[in-house]
């Protein structure tokens, strides 16, 4: 593991926000790094940049061994909510398109794609889309359904000089080692009055003050906690201007989210999947909203 500084403004100036409460100082399985890791509460030491109040780990993992992890990471359990993504999804779409219209043959690049649900939601609505996701088996599930999206990173030799109209990245961007540094280089990869939409976590949202440590999206996984306000900063930073800011919610199978539960109490898992396997509504996809996630959607200013 690595000290880093700063990625929003580079000071190194920091006060722990939360202590780590890992086991050693090793990095914990790649299972950890699995999107439907249910290894709440356990991450690396959280700190506050004295200077612009930016919130990540520090330390944190070696670039190298971050990526190795998400290259050689399996989700079956991802694949199976497929129902409730593909619902999330369509209503980050339908309110993407209320804001820049349809797709109607428009190219779009979904950055950590992984099993391709948005790109195939997008291609569905008339969007020329593809993805980028650096899990082999991620992206093989994706071709395996005639989506396109390719194994890789935003360096991929088949992205040199691309531009598009639209670029997404959904619940990514907390997961890199230099956040500023990738949004620099989807910035080169939008057109010139193109569009970023950026979705993640909001740890200045009331629920994650209201619960401090014991706040959910505390994981091993997440190395960079954005606020409203130092995400949209940086999303500046890296040339764009930020249109709209928004707290979002998701939908989740009764089932899978009483998985979720089970991760914060065992006691209140078992209680709430014995009820829905009941009334038999394990399949049942609800709405789901705390919150605490936020998307900024960016133009790329014409030069």
């Amino acid at each position: 593991m690595q000290y880093i500084p700063c990625n929003l403004c580079g000071a190194d100036n920091w006060t722990v926000r939360f202590p780590s409460t890992l086991n050693g100082t090793g990095q914990p399985g790649v299972e950890a790094f699995r999107c439907t890791s249910p290894d709440y509460g356990e991450h690396a030491q959280i700190v506050e940049c004295a200077v612009c109040h930016y919130v990540y780990a520090n330390p944190t993992w070696e670039p190298d061994d971050l990526i190795g992890a998400y290259e050689t990471v399996v989700d079956e359990t991802y694949a199976e909510e497929r129902e409730g993504r593909e619902l999330t999804f369509e209503k980050h779409l339908a309110q993407l398109e209320k804001m820049i219209g349809r797709g109607d043959g428009r190219t779009l690049l979904d950055i950590g794609a992984y099993i391709g649900v948005f790109v195939e939601v997008a291609a569905r609505a008339g969007w020329a889309a593809e993805g980028i996701e650096p899990s082999t088996w991620a992206a093989q599930a994706a071709q395996q359904r005639g989506v396109r999206v390719t194994e890789g990173t935003l360096d991929a030799p088949h992205l040199v000089g691309r531009q598009f109209d639209v670029v997404t990245m959904w619940d990514v961007i907390e997961h890199v080692s230099d956040p500023l540094g990738e949004l620099q280089k989807a910035y080169a990869l939008t057109k010139p009055g193109g569009t970023i939409v950026v979705h993640t976590m909001d740890i200045s949202s009331p629920i994650a003050k209201l619960m401090r440590g014991r706040w959910p999206w505390l994981m091993a996984m997440h190395v960079h906690y954005f606020s409203r306000r130092t995400l949209s900063l940086m999303i500046e930073k890296a040339g764009f201007r930020p249109i709209c800011v928004r707290a979002d919610g998701r939908y989740l199978r009764l089932g899978y989210l009483a998985s979720r539960v089970a991760g914060l109490s065992p006691f209140a898992g078992r209680i709430s999947l014995a009820l829905i396997n009941r009334f038999k509504l394990g399949s049942h996809p609800v709405p789901i909203n705390f919150g605490d996630l936020v998307t900024v959607t960016a133009t790329k200013p014409f030069k």
